[in-house]
């Protein structure tokens, strides 16, 4: 007899949020706003500037997202590890932006709006000496805006 009343009055109340006027699913859920400004990683094989292929893939899929969006400027840093000297490392690290730049402007971005910086193996070594194997990448900041 309990259970029928539970039903009973759980019926009521999804019956009453009806009546009340609470949105419909449409009205709550939005497609993310992809013209935003926007920050993407790069990552390379060890003491290596050439792209890989999933590299390539993923900046084709980042360019394709925002190929509708106007493309204010964009930054891309490239980093090394602590392996390597200091200047091996800076010259690494400015391959590695160039290769991003040139493959996000070979798929359509305009070329004027980028900046390129090189960090090297600066802050690849952590306070209490832990090398950081992560920082072979290239990070890029977007600075997109709907047209």
């Amino acid at each position: 007899m309990m259970g029928r009343f539970a039903i009973l009055g759980a019926g009521l109340v999804l019956a009453g949020c009806a009546m009340t006027g609470a949105p419909e699913r449409s009205e709550l859920v939005t497609e993310p706003q992809v013209c935003t400004p926007q920050r993407f990683e790069f990552y390379f094989r060890d003491s290596e500037a050439g792209l890989t292929e999933a590299a390539r893939q993923a900046i084709s899929l980042t360019a394709g997202q925002l190929q509708g969006c106007q493309i204010r400027g964009v930054s891309v840093i490239g980093l090394a590890d602590a392996r390597g000297g200091a200047t091996a490392n800076l010259a690494l690290s400015e391959r590695r932006a160039l290769a991003v730049a040139e493959a996000l402007e070979a798929a359509g971005w305009p070329s004027p709006v980028f900046s390129l910086g090189a960090a090297g193996d600066s802050g690849a070594v952590t306070a209490d000496g832990a090398r950081e194997p992560m920082r072979r990448r290239t990070e890029v900041l977007v600075d997109a805006a709907p047209r």
